[in-house]
């Protein structure tokens, strides 16, 4: 066995493939960057604060990737109650995760907050950081779902 294989047995991601980490991670982030585009829209079309408009999209971005998961679980038969409970079990620490990446790309770029919805900067910036985002958390998700963690609550409700 190699170095490569122990670390991956050591972090319970052995049986749980890049593609299906990917897989997960793309869930989370299509909710993500729904709340997050909308956000960053909203907040940047009425002239919040860039501090107000962080806030609202990572509420929207909870909410969004809340609901996606939500969606599924209750339509394969969870109530309600247990739906939300899932949804925050499996989407929670990616949802932050990639929050926290996404928000610090965008406002490390220069001008991005600023430059308004008809700006390519803006539009650009705010596609970089998902992308980034993305990248960053897969790793993250693979680990949590090899542990039965993350995504990995969501598997058993899916047919």
């Amino acid at each position: 066995m190699d170095v490569h294989e122990h670390s991956d047995e050591a972090l319970g991601t052995s049986r749980v493939t890049w593609g299906a980490a990917a897989q997960a991670t793309l869930h989370c982030l299509t909710g993500c960057a729904i709340g997050e585009v909308l956000g960053m829209v909203i907040g940047t079309s009425v002239g919040l604060h860039n501090g107000a408009t962080v806030v609202l999209s990572i509420a929207l971005a909870f909410v969004f990737g809340y609901a996606l998961t939500m969606r599924g679980v209750v339509r394969a038969g969870l109530p309600f109650r247990q739906a939300l409970k899932v949804a925050f079990a499996a989407d929670t620490v990616s949802i932050a995760v990639m929050e926290l990446i996404d928000n610090a790309v965008v406002l490390a770029v220069p001008g991005a907050m600023d430059a308004g919805i008809t700006s390519l900067l803006f539009w650009s910036s705010l596609a970089f950081s998902l992308v980034v985002a993305f990248v960053l958390t897969t790793p993250l998700n693979r680990v949590m779902m090899g542990r039965g963690k993350g995504h990995a609550v969501v598997h058993a409700y899916h047919h």
